[in-house]
């Protein structure tokens, strides 16, 4: 008997609502937008005596507006069991009894739930962190809804909120449920700092924040900012800082005028906004007026020094600028926050688990099977790169890091770290070297007060009696030496006043040819600190690999560890970024690092980090040219291939990443890869390609927002005759037609041609 449903996948409890329990016990622990909506349902067999089965998935997307919507969509499951019988069987024993439905509301911290019963009643309230129930008011619903929209827009392509199970409906199928939208935000924005912010943020204001952050994604995928500036309009009368989101938004319908005098009559209300000073710099980077993005970078530092965006901001100006030395200087002066993960619950293990796939998508061929389980095995040194694993600031830092790196290379990106940095074996030496002198002189110490009064009278006694002598033996070496000194000047009076002048000009000119050879060493000395800046380093590095033919792989250098802030592991305030304390000149150390720095260890970690992807990285492309070179073929897993595609994005290699990912997509389906592969294609204007990945995948945003630039650049019609010509089964063709429809409904810029 099928106890399933045909396109929606479960996982059945082993004890009957053992999901609802720990979803209620795990309400207090939600921090931001909440964990996605759960659905719970329980099936009845028509036989009596049989166990009832209860099971649960997740969903998105379904309008929680209202408890009849809610309703209406548990009501909808019961069309959807299974009607694979056995012979025997005229119709399926098992239905649907009851159902609940979860909806997280992030404003009042509360869980909606609607419980329905087939036949029966439905039941609407809210549950808070004590369990206790509560009657569902008209604000709990708007606010429930506007909570769940939030969610379906900005989790549905998180690579960091990836659940089995998860279901996905489009939020906002037309124009009234956008009309919708607009209305709950615009009733909500104020309060949008309560549902928190990105992890890059440490505390949420009125701009940056969950809720500004999907109203910007939701048009910005579609490019069509109208909406919002209809509503940033009203908003900004009451603060000025929401015209920097008006400002991004008439940026992006290409209205540059309107968006400039925006940020001059807001930036003269609020002159110390960041989100203000961060558009105009991104402004004037786009424009390539590097120098005066700068100023308002640093500014925008000295008003908000606690916010890493403001500093990441300044490193980007500064690699913008080539100025890498303090491009790392200021990475290094980054306020780093503890990540933290998005909120979802633990759920108990499931009794078993229903993942089906329609079946006119696998008989369509897109997803073809794996030719191997071998094909998902990785080396170990590969799937264990710790880069991955960064999240947050921490992400956000290292990829400014790789960019670094790109633009100098990995040698000279190390000479800039020594050049700015203080070394770990340097600064041991020079502690060292201070130890021992003041070891030195406090034992000279305690050993002239460890000594009796009355040695020490003797002593001051036979020294004044030496002084005597030493005077008296040098008055009479004085006497001798004038005269000596009138003999010698009555022979010099018969030299030759030409010898003596010659040999004044011949001092002179030693004197000035030592003064040039100083100043060439100091100009060579000069020249050996300066990073050289080689752009196509990465290039020449590569066209050698390419030229050889034995793998000869020559090991990256190692990156030394950086002195360590001691002061710090030991409980003082110190701050990393200041520079060392150089000693007194009276104590007699020379101290030729004092403008230098200490590295906070976190960015010594993220250069460890860097190390290994670039050994691995160079290790590859070795291999690759030296199979190339043998005409042999060069093996890899899809897997590997995938995880050497991440890897070559993650180091700015875009080229090295396609063809890594295209060679997974030969060995196994891939979605991921698919996606980057789209996103790729797109950059590269390969209309025809970045069409055939969207075939190849679902139905996430990120697809949408793709085929939205190639609408623009190319037009609809002349994608939806590409799309024609494919021949492809009607199913896909139907899934892919929605993209356009949505196109054309909404009015996507390029939808008339």
């Amino acid at each position: 008997m099928a106890d399933t449903l045909k396109d929606i996948p479960e996982f059945f409890e082993t004890e009957l609502g053992e999901s609802i329990a720990a979803r209620t016990d795990a309400l207090g622990t939600f921090r931001e937008l909440g964990p996605p909506d759960l659905c719970h349902i329980i099936k009845a067999h028509s036989k009596p005596g049989m166990k009832e089965l209860g099971s649960y998935h997740y969903v998105s997307g379904v309008d929680a507006s209202s408890s009849a919507t809610l309703a209406a969509y548990l009501n909808s499951l019961t069309y959807s069991l299974d009607d694979t019988q056995s012979w025997f069987s005229k119709s399926n024993a098992w239905r649907i009894r009851s159902g609940i439905y979860c909806c997280f509301n992030a404003f009042s911290r509360v869980d909606v739930r609607v419980e329905v019963k087939i036949p029966g009643g439905v039941e609407s309230y809210y549950v808070d962190v004590r369990g206790e129930r509560h009657e569902a008011t008209a604000a709990i619903w708007q606010e429930t809804y506007l909570s769940a929209v939030l969610r379906a827009i900005l989790y549905s392509d998180d690579s960091y909120y990836r659940l089995a199970g998860y279901r996905k409906i489009d939020p906002i199928a037309n124009l009234a449920g956008e009309q919708r939208f607009l209305e709950a935000v615009e009733a909500l924005f104020w309060r949008g700092w309560q549902l928190g912010s990105n992890p890059e943020i440490q505390t949420a204001t009125t701009v940056h924040n969950h809720l500004t952050s999907g109203v910007m994604k939701y048009f910005g995928d579609s490019f069509r900012y109208g909406p919002a500036i209809e509503l940033y309009e009203k908003l900004q009368k009451k603060d000025p800082e929401v015209g920097a989101l008006l400002a991004q938004s008439f940026i992006g319908q290409n209205e540059e005028i309107k968006a400039v005098k925006v940020l001059n009559d807001n930036l003269k209300r609020m002159p110390m906004s960041y989100p203000l000073l961060h558009v105009q710099v991104d402004y004037l980077r786009s424009k390539g007026e590097f120098h005066m993005a700068l100023k308002l970078a640093k500014f925008a530092v000295n008003t908000t020094p606690s916010e890493f965006l403001t500093w990441a901001k300044l490193t980007e100006v500064y690699i913008d600028l080539e100025d890498y030395k303090n491009a790392l200087l200021t990475l290094n002066s980054c306020p780093m926050f503890t990540y933290s993960e998005r909120d979802m619950h633990r759920m108990p293990a499931p009794i078993k688990t229903h993942l089906p796939i329609k079946a006119e998508i696998m008989n369509s061929g897109i997803m073809e099977e794996d030719a191997a389980g071998r094909e998902n095995e990785a080396d170990p040194n590969l799937a264990r790169l710790p880069a991955p694993a960064l999240h947050g600031t921490f992400a956000k830092a290292y990829a400014l890091l790789t960019r670094l790196a790109s633009k100098i290379g990995w040698d000279d990106l190390l000479k800039c770290r020594s050049y700015v940095f203080v070394m770990e074996e340097e600064y041991r030496m020079q502690k060292a070297k201070e130890d021992t002198q003041k070891s030195s002189t406090s034992v000279n110490e305690q050993q002239h007060e460890e000594k009796p009064i009355a040695t020490q009278r003797k002593e001051e006694e036979s020294s004044t009696v030496a002084q005597e002598n030493d005077q008296q033996q040098e008055q009479e070496k004085e006497s001798n030496a004038s005269e000596q000194a009138d003999k010698e000047e009555s022979k010099a009076a018969d030299k030759d006043e030409e010898e003596v002048k010659a040999d004044e000009k011949s001092q002179n000119g030693e004197e000035e040819s030592k003064e040039t050879d100083n100043d060439a060493e100091n100009a060579d000395e000069l020249a050996d600190h300066m990073d050289t800046v080689d752009l196509n380093a990465d290039e020449e590095q590569e066209s050698q690999n390419h030229q050889k033919v034995e793998v000869h792989h020559t090991p990256l250098e190692r990156p030394t560890q950086a002195a360590e802030d001691k002061s710090k592991t030991e409980g003082t305030s110190a701050t990393a970024d200041a520079p060392i304390n150089t000693p007194h000149p009276s104590d007699g150390v020379n101290f030729s690092f004092s403008n230098k720095r200490l590295c906070e260890r976190w960015l010594d970690n993220l250069f460890m980090v860097l190390y290994e992807d670039l050994r691995i990285y160079t290790f590859w492309r070795t291999e690759a040219a030296h199979y190339r070179a043998q005409q042999m073929p060069y093996r890899k897993t899809g897997t590997e291939w995938e995880l050497l595609g991440d890897l070559a994005l993650r180091l700015w290699h875009e080229n090295e990443a396609r063809e890594a990912y295209e060679q997974c997509l030969d060995h196994k389906f891939s979605a991921k890869a698919w996606m980057k592969l789209l996103e790729i294609y797109v950059t590269e204007s390969n209309v025809q390609r970045a069409l055939l990945a969207a075939v190849k995948l679902t139905y996430p945003s990120e697809i949408a927002r793709n085929l939205n630039v190639v609408i623009r650049r190319e037009g609809l019609s002349k994608m939806q005759n590409m799309l024609t010509s494919m021949n492809l089964p009607r199913p896909v063709q139907e899934l892919m037609t929605q993209y356009f429809d949505f196109a054309e409904l909404f009015k996507v810029e390029g939808y008339e041609f």
